[in-house]
């Protein structure tokens, strides 16, 4: 899968991951041109539609796309590839691997980045709202009378995309192709249909009509561009979704298919603009023959949740990674496909999304309020991204300082400009994903500091392991058949869970295994570096084992493979011992009171190691320690 990401030559194999990309990368920033030209001329902005301000606008949308998600995207991030995964918490193991023995620059670049990761959550709940919104809107044009239904159809189409997620993308992933496909070729369609009749519109490729809209508006332009920014949504998405179809299908898809049916559409609404300045209101609706406007509503909404999908999809995605390095609780991740590693459900974020998401339909009510709320989400994710890359580029390529400077200027010029516009409409509606971001990086903050905490607290004052066996092979105590293992975060000091067995059984197992589970700064581990074993002598013997962060931690299931390095597993003969620490919070150094206590609530509330890494309870011995941070 990850083979792919080379930029050889076209294969059929790549027309084919990239034909299958555009119902999975391309859903977001495709469903865009439903609001985007609606959001910029709204009322907020106070921008007549005369014909100065539209080539202005469609030359913003233009210059956009091709500065933000054809260079820096498409041609700059996605060349960082962590074994072929994207996003940005690929991303940011990327960054700290290349800032190693920085321990201040890999905190500040973790702390960056967590940010970004919560600004993403924002944008999965933004986005199937204001998507499905927009959609369900054209009812206003094809039957005015049900325009109050909106809000409730939006709903009942939320709630049954959210409903349906335990099933999976496996077998409806066929159609999402097609469907969207033949969305691009009719938006594409619609906006030639009307650039025929207004070709002038075609002049707006120029940057200097872009300029002019800037000196003739001030700051009406710049506020504009949170409208504009609309256009780029789901960009991320392009480098997130690397890993499943490779960087040149998605190129391909891109430059070949995507990008010009989304500039026809535009530019076609522009056109429209032009002929008949009163059609702001919607102009995306207006350019469909009223007899094809059902139709389209239709193809529109399927559209749409698609393009849903494709962020829930991501949010699921993104959790798992975070659970992995350790920024999140542990949750219950279900495989919803027996061939495809990548499609996963996770019920808790699930159910979060689905109560986040309708609130947010019913509270703003329409896509043009949700508008102001989408930019912030969106731009800050987009600075995060930029900031990480110069990071890369800088300490892993060896890119000179010269060019890393320059690049950076150029790209955080736009992300900035475009976040900062956002930024005004606070007050509107962008409190939303700054709030939810807030929310979320207080918790994975607080979750990553509470288990450095714990881990510290459990062990200080553990017992050194070397003397320990030296201790036990001069007074042996009863041996008993069988291999235990003990799970531990230090393999150099004496399990809890072993002391506590040795105090209250007073026998030890043949084969005593101190089993270590490391997460890497890769997706996916390499064989060689799967399993570490020593044998430490007197039936003692410390493993380690590596998953990486896009992976399953299974831990049975490499046990198993034990064998071939001089240590196999009989599962029916095996007994795991694991600590359950009880977290306490009591006034000590190391976080504020209010976070011990979020972390405890977390910390009980997360599902227990022995689930998560797949071990048998019927082969398990949980032994209780209480921690005090």
């Amino acid at each position: 899968m990850h083979a792919i990401a080379s930029d050889s030559k076209v294969s059929p194999s790549s027309r084919a991951l990239a034909f299958g990309a555009l119902g999975v990368v391309f859903g977001d920033i495709g469903t865009s041109p439903l609001y985007v030209v609606q959001e910029v001329f709204s009322s907020q902005y106070g921008l007549a539609v005369n014909r100065a301000t539209v080539l202005g606008v469609l030359s913003l949308v233009f210059w956009s796309l091709l500065l933000v998600v054809t260079l820096k995207y498409v041609m700059f991030v996605m060349r960082a590839d962590n074994k072929g995964e994207g996003g940005i918490m690929a991303l940011l193991a990327l960054a700290q691997r290349s800032v190693r023995g920085m321990p201040r620059l890999r905190w500040l670049v973790a702390v960056v980045a967590i940010f970004g990761a919560a600004l993403f959550y924002g944008d999965g709940v933004i986005t199937p709202a204001i998507s499905v919104l927009s959609a369900v809107e054209g009812i206003k044009m094809a039957a005015p009378g049900l325009a109050r239904w909106v809000v409730a159809i939006s709903v009942a189409i939320l709630l049954g995309l959210f409903l349906l997620q335990k099933f999976g993308t496996a077998r409806v992933g066929g159609l999402f192709a097609p469907v969207t496909c033949v969305w691009f070729i009719a938006i594409a369609l619609l906006g030639v249909r009307m650039i025929i009749r207004a070709p002038e519109i075609l002049a707006a490729f120029s940057p200097y009509y872009a300029v002019r809209f800037f000196h003739s508006h001030g700051v009406a332009a710049f506020l504009a561009l949170g409208g504009v920014v609309l256009a780029v949504t789901g960009t991320e998405a392009l480098y997130a979704d690397m890993g499943h179809f490779g960087r040149s299908p998605i190129r391909m898809a891109w430059l070949g298919f995507v990008f010009p049916a989304l500039l026809l559409n535009y530019f076609g609404q522009g056109a429209l603009l032009l002929a008949q300045p009163g059609v702001a209101g919607n102009p995306f609706y207006l350019l469909v023959p009223h007899a094809l406007l059902i139709p389209m509503i239709v193809l529109a909404a399927a559209a749409t949740v698609i393009a849903s999908q494709a962020v829930i999809t991501g949010a699921f995605s993104m959790t798992r990674e975070a659970v992995q390095l350790g920024y999140s609780p542990r949750m219950r991740v279900v495989h919803t496909s027996s061939r495809v590693a990548g499609q996963i459900f996770v019920p808790w974020i699930n159910g979060m999304l689905l109560v986040l998401v309708i609130a947010a339909v019913i509270g703003f009510r329409s896509s043009e309020n949700l508008g102001a709320a989408y930019g912030i989400a969106v731009t800050g994710t987009m600075v995060v991204t930029t900031l990480l890359m110069l990071i890369v580029a800088g300490r892993m390529w060896h890119w000179k300082l010269p060019a890393v400077i320059a690049i950076g200027v150029a790209f955080l010029a736009i992300d900035l400009a475009f976040f900062g516009a956002n930024l005004l409409k606070v007050e509107h509606g962008g409190w939303f994903p700054l709030v939810l971001g807030l929310l979320v990086f207080v918790v994975m903050t607080t979750w990553r500091r509470g288990r450095e905490l714990v881990l510290r607290q459990l062990q200080h004052g553990g017992l050194a392991l070397t003397p320990f066996i030296a201790s036990i092979a001069q007074y042996p105590p009863a041996r008993v058949s069988g291999t235990a293992v003990f799970m531990t975060a230090n393999p150099h000091v004496v399990p809890h869970a072993l002391l506590h067995s040795l105090k209250h059984f007073k026998v030890l197992h043949e084969r005593n295994v101190l089993l270590s589970v490391e997460t890497l700064e890769t997706p996916l581990a390499d064989r060689s570096e799967r399993i570490e074993l020593h044998d430490l002598g007197h039936g003692f013997y410390r493993l380690t084992i590596r998953f990486g962060f896009a992976e399953d931690p299974d831990v049975p299931g490499v046990l198993e493979k034990c064998g071939a390095r001089g240590l196999a597993f009989d599962m029916m003969d095996t007994t795991f011992f694991l600590s359950r620490e009880t977290v306490v919070s009591i006034r000590r150094p190391g976080m504020a009171l209010w976070r011990d206590k979020l972390f405890a609530f977390l910390s009980r509330n997360a599902l227990p190691a022995t689930a998560f890494f797949h071990i048998p309870g019927n082969r398990l011995v949980e032994l209780g320690t209480q921690v005090e941070i």
